[in-house]
């Protein structure tokens, strides 16, 4: 056994998995919880993200073929982070799509068609939703002191209003100035 927490706990996590840690199971519960729906979020904004840069046209296709790629590349490289983050304080994440599907509070689009202007808007909703998910993980993290993970939600939350703010100056080049 890792620790006392391991014999008080009521969650079944296997003691190979049982990562010790200074925070009181509680914590470990609630900021795991909200780090995973992070994580389903994310990896549902990659593949969004990945999505339209597949399928968008139009006579700006390279500059938003460009910035969707570079986009998608930047989400999907805090997927890592956000499930390492996730076992380093004792908890377990994500293991498959059915999780994904189940915990991801964000919309997928399985439209066939897509204009590109609609393509920024929606994206970059649902980076401003990412941002107040990342927002509610930190606060969860905030509270049990786990600095380490407000850090790295920091940086993630100024890289999403990064990517806002690039996808509302692209939705206005569409004539979407009502985004």
């Amino acid at each position: 056994m890792t620790q006392a927490k391991s014999s008080t706990s009521q969650r079944k996590v296997n003691p190979d998995l049982d990562t010790p840690t200074d925070l009181p199971q509680e914590g470990v519960d609630k900021i795991s919880a909200a780090m995973n729906t992070l994580l389903a979020d994310t990896f549902a904004l990659y593949l969004k993200t990945k999505n339209f840069h597949w399928h968008v046209s139009g006579r700006h296709f390279r500059d938003y073929h460009l910035l969707l790629d570079e986009q998608s590349e930047q989400i999907f490289g805090t997927t890592d982070d956000i499930a390492e983050r996730v076992r380093k304080i004792g908890g377990t994440t994500l293991r498959s799509i059915g999780q994904v599907a189940k915990l991801q509070t964000l919309k997928d689009n399985d439209e066939s068609f897509v204009p590109p202007g609609e393509m920024l808007r929606e994206l970059m909703n649902d980076n401003k939703a990412l941002v107040a998910t990342m927002k509610k993980a930190h606060d969860a993290a905030d509270k049990y002191e786990d600095v380490a993970t407000t850090s790295v939600l920091e940086n993630f939350i100024d890289e999403a209003e990064r990517r806002t703010w690039f996808l509302f100056e692209a939705s206005r080049q569409e004539g979407g100035n009502e985004a």
